[in-house]
This record gives C-alpha cells, structure tokens and sequence, in this order.
C-alpha cells in the first residue's frame, strides 16, 4: 500500500476519532475532574488511551460481531453500564450539594491511585458508547478501507491519546477558576446531571 494513501487514511482515522470522543461524557467528564485536581493524571490518561486502543484494534480486526451475534450481551453491558453512571451520578450529586466535602485547593478528599484507575476502568469499559462508537462504527468504517484499516485505526487510536493528553494535562490551566467552592459545585452537578441522563438513556435501550 501507498504511503500517501496510508497517511490520508490515517489522517480520516484522526479526524473520525477526534470526532466521536470530543463529546461530553461519563469518561470526558471524570478525566476533566482528575485533571483539575491534579490527582493521578498520568495514569487515568494511560488507562484511557490504552483502553480506547485495543477497542479500536478489536473493531479494525472484525469483532464488531458481538451486536449481531451476541445480542443478550450488548443489553447486560447496558444495564451494568446503566447501574454505574447512575451511581456515579449519585456521589456527584452529593459532592454538589455538600460543600463541606469540598476544598478550595484540593475539591474534595482524594482518592487512591487504585480507586481512581478502577473507575476510569469502569467509566470506560462500562459504556455501551464506548464500543458502538470504536469496535462497531470506526471498526466498520475501517474495514471498509481494506488494506489503509490499519493506519485508520492508527489514526483514530491517536486521536484518543491527544485528546485524553489535551484534556488531562490541559485542565490545571482551569484551576484559578476552581479555586472557588461555587466552582466545584457547578463542575460536579454539571457531572451528576450529564451521567443520569447517559445512565437512564442506556437503560431505556436495554429494558
């Protein structure tokens, strides 16, 4: 193949997964957090981009069977999805309306580097729009490429670790802002509302 016809393809990559991750989200919106508070950047960016990877590589390799073939497990993934971003939309909630629970500098009590890596796993492989936007969508998209499927997904994985780099180290410029409690608040109930509603829409789709 091209190498021309390779960096177009990967070019398209980067411009479609730009596209699907650049959207607010239970994952965009938990990043943001740990960016502003400075806790654990590296790895949650690490486990983000990592993730979004290997989704890609399964969709750019065909496993975009499981929709088709495995139904019942798209709707499990749904309600544990669901379950999740329901419970994680409850904490925020409670940080929004506590302000005790938040501090001017640290906005809230930190948590472990396992905590953290554990629910950014979970925000991420929890998702149902996790894998219909990369092993389904891009994965079709891909293979629709023939033999440029592998610079587009080369494309579409570096779309992810820019933007998740961008978002996680970007966010510290944000911090004379939330050096504010009202700020806090703000950020936390924007992130309870944003995941019911992601929560109560998956398990719509499920039930």
């Amino acid at each position: 193949m091209h190498v021309t016809t390779g960096l177009l393809a990967a070019l398209a990559g980067l411009g479609m997964g730009l596209s699907l991750i650049v959207a607010i989200g239970a994952q965009n919106a938990f990043v943001l957090r740990q960016g502003l508070r400075l806790e654990h950047v590296t790895a949650v960016v690490v486990v983000c981009a990592v993730s979004d990877a290997v989704l890609i590589l399964a969709g750019v390799a065909g496993n975009s069977w499981l929709s088709t073939r495995l139904p019942d497990a798209i709707t499990v993934i749904r309600v544990a999805g669901a379950a999740f971003l329901l419970g994680y939309a409850t904490l925020a909630a409670r940080r929004a309306l506590r302000p005790s629970s938040i501090a001017v500098d640290a906005g809230g009590a930190r948590n472990g580097l396992l905590a953290s890596v554990v629910t950014c796993l979970a925000l991420t492989w929890l998702n149902p729009h996790v894998y219909l936007d990369t092993v389904l969508l891009l994965g079709s998209v891909a293979d629709s490429l023939g033999a440029g499927r592998w610079w587009f997904g080369a494309g579409a994985a570096l779309g992810s670790v820019l933007w998740f780099s961008a978002l996680g180290y970007g966010a510290r410029f944000l911090r004379p802002l939330f050096a504010r409690p009202a700020a806090w608040r703000i950020l936390d109930a924007g992130i309870a509302v944003v995941m019911t509603l992601l929560g109560l829409g998956l398990l719509a789709t499920a039930l």
